[in-house]
């Protein structure tokens, strides 16, 4: 199978980078092909992204949008989540999942997580429900789907829908079901180092008509009528709020070229995730993040040490490994600081957490070589 990747600076090799984009070799052609029909924004392409996407993951409709966090804004709004409103979610995520909150005029709700798969167990968000809640959101961090079958019942006598942040999580599943498809709202994101990338782009998966209804008339600036109905009509009508959030045909090109490539890149990744398992057994003070492999297609791969772990990421960092920290915990973050509540078992793992390089274009080798200079750099 062919395959590109973008070029490195001179002299840095794969594991000098934490993630990286990876393309098959089919998605120029696909670009040059949308291009050449005229229609470069949301048309023809991206309805057959949206078709397919859907029919992966066996479910009746997907709406794409422009990235992962518009997607989770749209799908909290066509939840009628708004002002007032509180949305539990762990403080152990990227912020884009709190951005999307505040962006619909809720509030965030921080819950902690669970430090063998630095997720919110579903007890967990349970826990941080108050009246005010709305929703929650769990987030499936490195790609693990995290199970809310045993509070569903609660969650809906309380009237709260659970939003899935499956940014990580395209292709993994929860039990026998793909991830997107067990009943959820879903928001996926489709960014250049997702599990698979659009270039640019998002989607979520609604859970009725009416709301992948709502969710549409959203990403298409509140107006009625579809492409192909305002082009033959004199004006249109707008019935509502909304953002100017579609995925252009250029990154659905992208995104199906992907998707028709998918379990080869999702084996690739699940090989270098054992790799890692096998090179790294044995390292005192290091224990590798729990994301259930057989049912997880992981999107990084990341170690918990016990003691040094700012300078062994140091020493890695001054021979070119490319370690990262993912993520600084939102409660503690300047611009959610109203919302600041004691999470001791995330502010430890923020502590701990170290992101190996990890992405498609590494192998075996490249897993042995990062783990021995960890044991090197622990000494």
């Amino acid at each position: 199978m062919a395959h590109l990747t973008v070029d490195l600076p001179a002299g840095q090799d794969g594991v000098s980078r934490n993630a990286l984009p990876y393309l098959h070799g089919h998605e120029a052609g696909a670009v040059a092909r949308v291009l050449a029909t005229g229609h470069y924004t949301h048309g023809p392409e991206s309805e057959l992204f949206e078709r397919e996407v859907a029919a992966f993951l066996g479910v009746p409709d997907v709406v794409a949008v422009a990235s992962g966090t518009a997607a989770l804004h749209i799908a909290l709004l066509a939840a009628g989540i708004g002002p007032g409103d509180e949305v539990v979610v762990p403080s152990f995520t990227f912020c884009a999942s709190i951005q999307a909150i505040l962006a619909c005029g809720a509030a965030p709700r921080f819950a902690d997580i669970n430090p063998a798969t630095l997720c919110a167990t579903a007890d967990d968000l349970l826990e941080a429900v108050t009246p005010a809640t709305r929703a929650v959101m769990p987030v499936l961090y490195g790609g693990r789907a995290v199970d809310l079958a045993g509070i569903t019942p609660e969650l809906a006598s309380r009237g709260i829908t659970a939003v899935e942040d499956a940014a990580h999580a395209f292709g993994s599943r929860c039990h026998d079901r793909q991830v997107g498809s067990t009943g959820a709202l879903t928001c996926f994101s489709f960014d250049p180092i997702k599990n698979l990338s659009c270039g640019e782009g998002g989607a979520l998966v609604p859970r009725d008509p009416a709301e992948a209804e709502r969710a549409r008339r959203i990403r298409d600036l509140g107006i009625t009528q579809s492409r192909a109905e305002r082009s033959a009509a004199i004006g249109y009508t707008v019935e509502a709020f909304g953002l100017r959030a579609h995925l252009p045909a250029v990154n659905a090109a992208i995104g199906r070229a992907q998707l028709a490539c998918f379990p080869a890149v999702a084996g690739r990744r699940t090989q270098l995730w054992r790799a890692y398992r096998e090179a790294l057994a044995g390292i005192d003070g290091v224990t590798l993040t729990d994301v259930n492999i057989d049912r997880t297609v992981p999107f990084n791969c990341v170690v918990r040490i016990d003691r040094g772990r700012d300078e062994a990421f140091t020493r890695l960092r001054d021979q070119g490994i490319g370690v990262a920290v993912h993520y600084p915990p939102n409660h503690t973050q300047p611009a959610f600081a109203a919302w600041h509540r004691p999470l001791p078992r995330t502010e430890l793992a923020a502590a701990q957490v170290l992101s190996l390089p990890f992405h498609p274009a590494l192998g075996p080798q490249d897993a042995g070589r990062v783990a021995g200079l960890l044991r090197e750099a622990l000494r």
